[in-house]
């Protein structure tokens, strides 16, 4: 399993507002060229991150869109499951309400579930403070 591209960006776009944005709200336009991904691709991807309440937008020539809430209290996790939905590793845990025809005498599923899990645990586990910490020391070694 992969995470798509509206993983990766959308951390991304999120982790550049956060260090960029510390005098007042970042352009779209300016995350773009920083980070290589087109304008429209992110506009789409900002609007799901602003609906589930990571960002917001000011309007007006000093407008554009910051983090809505700490870098403490958001984690890949969230931004990942925000712009991919539920990740399972398996189809047989991707949807409950169609169970696998080999659910019971299945000896792999508790595997592929224990990964997934591990998984989400872990990027539950990183913050944006943290990602910003580790710009800052990758920084301060350059």
């Amino acid at each position: 399993m992969k995470l798509t591209t509206r993983s990766r960006y959308g951390t991304r776009m999120i982790l550049d507002m956060a260090l960029h944005g510390h005098n007042g709200p970042v352009r779209i336009k300016d995350v773009a060229a920083r980070q290589g991904v087109s304008i429209k691709y992110l506009e789409k991807l900002v609007r799901e991150l602003k609906q589930a309440g990571f960002v917001r937008s000011r309007r007006g020539p000093r407008g554009g869109h910051e983090l809505a809430r700490p870098l403490e209290a958001i984690t890949v996790g969230d931004i990942v499951r925000t712009l991919e939905g539920e990740l399972s590793l398996v189809e047989c845990d991707a949807d409950p309400g169609r169970p696998c025809p080999r659910l019971a005498d299945c000896l792999t599923r508790e595997v592929w579930v224990e990964a997934a899990r591990a998984m989400h645990q872990a990027l539950d586990g990183i913050t944006l403070a943290d990602l910003v910490a580790r710009a800052e020391a990758k920084s301060a070694v350059s």
